[in-house]
């Protein structure tokens, strides 16, 4: 007969967190919210570490290259959406890890006898102003000048004007010898009043540029999550159909980290994906699997290799999977047993597993109660999708502001290889809706006040750390009525005039 599970399935909104010790070290400018993202022994040190506790979900709506940048450069890291084609997928992942900073390899890159209708094509396909002018125009061809927007005027110049009447030569230029580390070119940058400094080696080869820029937005983003090349660390998301061919094209642009996107990850078609992966790269590819509610799940995922583990069914604002197929569980009731399940294997092996917990955030104090429960970072999509900084369109429906946000379940997004059972390509039925947002500003801005928040109710609970918060986190079950008894009651609101 089946098996029964009598305790009720519960949301993040029926517990609260009780207060623990304040301490005098328990400041928020002293929080750390740096966490595992992947596997690894206890006693050593995770291969991938996140700044902050967040990624962006793995959704057309929600996660492009744009996103990429913007939460890698604020400590995150988003998982680009796979609903698209391969090389569109891999040409995000390549644009975030050109984004970054510190030794650059150029890629706009012409010849002195090229012309100026030359760069300014260059400059529209790839975005870059700097243009190395190289013997035979390669990215480390001799180097002979370089061109910036300075160098020329569009309303003055021929298109037809030769490279070489405008760049600037080498005999002008202050360059750096390859092996000088980031922070020597920097010191030069700004001793030299410089916007870029080529990067040369003893063949007077170009080899890399360093930008100005990159050392001001690094001061400007503390917790910007880069790889040990100055790069940001982006993720992307696989399906279990294309595997094979999308994986190998994904590594070779350079993606961090993968992640199986299925509603529902406990099946063999995971277990395979998962395996392939291990074995082709020797585990040196990191990927996630999930999605999983509940200690078989969690086993089965992490037996076939899985270096994290996404848990929760139906608890996304656009899930509506639980009332189309009615499996699912309650987000905190789901998350209590996988971790749980996590803490015994960790025991078993000395191997601890990431587990992340995606979907069923409504309060932004839902955060700390999932980091509370044992998860170590949340996957979020509504979140992310309110910003400027994700795909969709801003709308203005009557008075508001409102950005579209659909699901990977929903017709619009065609994504049936999420909902893969091994049959036909096509997708029976919707397990997403198509919706709005209330449009919020800038990613940055927002993530501020939600990190503060997070932040100031870790230190109300006497942690410092997501390790001292789950270790010693008071969670409590609320009625309804205390619910209610939670927020503004009994009064008369003002209306606002801002």
């Amino acid at each position: 007969m089946a098996r029964y599970f009598n305790d009720v399935s519960r949301t993040f909104s029926e517990y609260l967190l009780i207060p623990g010790l304040t301490t005098k070290n328990c400041m928020v400018d002293n929080v750390s919210l740096k966490t595992p993202l992947v596997k690894y022994k206890k006693g050593e040190k995770p291969s991938i570490e996140l700044n902050i506790p967040l990624v962006s979900a793995i959704m057309q709506s929600v996660s492009d290259h744009n996103m990429a940048i913007s939460l890698a450069k604020n400590g995150g890291l988003s998982f680009i959406f796979c609903s698209q084609s391969i090389e569109e997928q891999a040409e995000m992942v390549r644009k975030v890890k050109k984004f970054k900073s510190g030794f650059v390899k150029s890629d706009a890159n012409l010849t002195p006898d090229h012309l100026l209708e030359d760069v300014l094509k260059i400059k529209s396909k790839t975005g870059h102003s700097t243009i190395g002018i190289t013997e035979d125009g390669s990215s480390d061809g001799k180097l002979l000048g370089i061109v910036t927007s300075r160098d020329y005027r569009i309303s003055k110049d021929s298109p037809k004007k030769k490279v070489i009447e405008f760049m600037t030569p080498f005999s002008k230029l202050i360059t750096g010898k390859l092996g000088i580390t980031l922070s020597e070119a920097n010191d030069i940058i700004w001793n030299n009043k410089l916007n870029c400094l080529p990067i040369i080696d003893e063949n007077q080869k170009l080899k890399y540029f360093v930008f100005r820029k990159d050392y001001d937005e690094h001061k400007e983003n503390p917790y910007e999550l880069s790889d040990e090349n100055k790069k940001l660390v982006v993720g992307a998301g696989i399906n279990t159909r294309d595997y094979m061919e999308r994986i190998p094209i994904l590594v070779d642009a350079g993606v961090d980290v993968l992640c199986i996107d299925s509603s529902d990850g406990f099946s063999e078609w995971q277990s395979n994906t998962i395996k392939y992966v291990k074995e082709k790269y020797n585990g040196e590819v990191k990927i996630g699997a999930g999605n999983v509610v509940d200690q078989d799940g969690f086993n089965y995922l992490v037996e076939a290799g899985a270096d994290f583990i996404k848990v929760g069914i139906g608890g996304g604002s656009i899930c509506i999977t639980r009332e189309q197929k009615g499996i699912g569980r309650g987000q905190a009731t789901a998350l209590i047993e996988v971790v749980r399940a996590r803490e015994e294997y960790l025991k078993k092996t000395g191997i601890y597993i990431p587990i992340c917990s995606d979907g069923g955030i409504v309060q932004d104090y839902h955060i700390v109660l999932a980091l509370a429960m044992g998860a170590d970072f949340l996957m979020m999509g509504r979140y992310f999708a309110r910003f400027d900084e994700s795909p969709t369109k801003k709308l203005k429906i009557g008075n508001n502001y409102v950005k579209e946000y659909w699901g990977e379940g929903s017709n619009r997004a065609r994504n049936w290889q999420r909902y893969d059972m091994g049959d036909n390509e096509s997708l029976k039925f919707e397990e997403g809706v198509d919706s709005y947002v209330q449009y919020a500003g800038k990613l940055r801005d927002n993530l501020e006040i939600t990190l503060g928040k997070v932040k100031s109710t870790m230190c109300s609970c006497g942690a410092i750390t997501l390790q001292e918060l789950k270790d010693n986190a008071k969670i409590t079950l609320v009625s309804a009525t205390s619910i209610v008894e939670g927020g503004a009651h009994d009064v008369i609101l003002k209306e606002s005039t801002i």
